[in-house]
């Protein structure tokens, strides 16, 4: 139907749709009187979620997640909280309340439980589109209670956060307790098995003797390569000695021998010369002889002493050598020994510092959690307390009048077409297609205004003779 058949319909049916329109603005405003007048006390939190928590450090990750306004929102809504508000505000103890109870339920079920669903229903809990602030709107007939309750659901809301977030914590603590006396009972067993080994082994802590005796086998290592080339260039002396002992250096470069070589070759010449003048028998010649033989005896033995000198040295050479080859091995036992002794104590070492390790780490653990047991603060903080409000939340005038008007103009135009639809009349030329299912051949001004045209009546009559087939009536004819 279209808006010009529409208002033909509502130039002749207006009446009725006028009546319609009164009557649903009588009624709304009827019911808008009747309605009893209830008032909204309306409380604000803010939730921070982005400053680090004061005793771990660090921001919360579950803070950062989507759903944890969600979350909050929940909690708030809850019958923990909400039983938390109704023994705050003392709603169980109200007689009145409990007669209503009686009443509503015959004494069955929780009496609590139903104060708590009652506050639910007119409970209403919002989160603020793309922020961190949760709205808390109670409604009731009394404006002192609406804004109590709304801000005794609140106080309890952050009481809850509270218990929530130390509940596990001493649950935590408690348990951290426990294995932080059986992590300390470890360190104690371990500090006392090193103890008792470095006691019975002579180790201390702090002293210097493995390096004092790693050192004095490196000494010794040096000394032993030292006197075994010395022993071994000793020894080949003894054997050139041996061979050809009144050749080696040190024979020739010895004074001895060479002041005895000396005197010995300048008796030789002497003798060769008076033997040749005086002859074998002379007793001078006899006499330097004689001398020539005691220095040759002399020369021999000085060589022989020097030759045994080789041969003493190198015996104290190898001997030595021996004796350091024997402080060497002792020496290499002693400090393998000790090696071995400081590997054991440094296994213990190392059991008592992974034992203090973990004992830290659980005693920092309990500090944290009673730090987060015995917490105070949340991160939830008050925004705004609800406060008795002036104005009644419902019913609300101005908007029960609006969807009046706007429903009574709907049920009135919808009341005209319904009896045009009854009894329905041509009013306009789509109504010919429409209704009739016939094509238009003419229009025919109204009658009134036809005949006050001088001239058209007989012209009126004839058309309306060759398309009707009669003559036509007039109205006002």
């Amino acid at each position: 139907m279209s808006l010009s058949q529409i208002l033909s319909i509502l130039r002749v049916r207006w009446r009725s749709a006028v009546v319609v329109f009164l009557l649903i603005i009588g009624l709304v405003a009827a019911l808008t009187l009747l309605m009893s007048k209830k008032y909204t006390g309306i409380a604000s939190v803010v939730l921070d979620v982005k400053s680090p928590d004061p005793i771990a450090g660090v921001v919360l990750p579950g803070m950062t997640v989507s759903g944890y306004m969600a979350t909050q929102v929940d909690v708030l809504q809850s019958d923990r909280v909400v039983l938390s508000a109704v023994r705050a505000l003392r709603l169980n103890q109200d007689p009145d309340l409990k007669a209503a109870w009686q009443d509503s339920t015959e004494g069955r079920g929780d009496f609590e439980s139903w104060i708590v669903e009652g506050i639910n229903r007119r409970l209403d809990v919002k989160p603020g589109k793309d922020s961190n602030v949760i709205m808390v709107a109670y409604t009731a007939k009394d404006p002192d209670v609406a804004a109590k309750t709304a801000n005794a659901v609140v106080k309890a809301y952050i009481d809850t956060t509270l218990q929530l977030r130390t509940e596990p914590a001493k649950q935590f603590n408690s348990m951290f307790d426990e294995t932080t006396k059986a992590q300390r009972e470890a360190l104690e067993t371990a500090q006392a098995r090193l103890s008792a080994f470095q006691q019975s082994k002579g180790i201390i802590a702090n002293d210097e003797r493995f390096d004092i005796e790693n050192a004095r086998l490196s000494e010794l290592s040096t000394q032993l390569g030292v006197m075994q080339a010395t022993a071994t260039e000793s020894e080949g002396r003894q054997r050139e000695a041996a061979v050809r002992g009144d050749q080696m250096q040190e024979v020739l470069s010895n004074p001895m021998v060479t002041t005895l070589s000396a005197d010995l070759a300048r008796l030789q010449a002497r003798l060769y010369e008076i033997s040749q003048r005086l002859g074998d028998k002379h007793p001078d010649v006899q006499q330097l002889r004689a001398n020539i033989d005691e220095l040759k005896t002399r020369l021999n033995t000085e060589k022989s002493r020097i030759t045994g000198s080789i041969t003493v040295n190198n015996s104290v050479n190898q001997s030595r050598l021996e004796s350091l080859r024997s402080a060497l091995a002792t020496q290499r036992s002693k400090v393998l020994q000790m090696k071995s002794l400081r590997d054991e104590a440094a296994v213990l070492q190392r059991d008592v510092e992974n034992a203090q390790k973990v004992y830290d780490a659980g005693f920092g653990k309990l500090n944290q959690s009673t730090m987060e047991s015995q917490a105070t603060q949340t991160n939830v903080s008050v925004l705004k307390t609800a406060t008795s409000p002036p104005f009644p939340s419902s019913p609300r005038v101005g908007l029960n009048v609006a969807i009046g008007v706007l429903l009574g103009l709907v049920l009135g135009i919808a009341t005209a077409v319904l009896r045009e639809r009854r009894d329905w009349r041509l009013r306009a030329d789509a109504d010919v297609f429409e209704v009739l299912n016939q094509p238009l051949l003419g229009v025919l001004p109204e009658g009134p205004r036809l005949l006050q045209l001088p001239g058209r009546r007989r012209t009126l009559r004839t058309v309306a003779e060759r398309v009707l087939g009669r003559p036509p009536t007039l109205i006002g004819n």
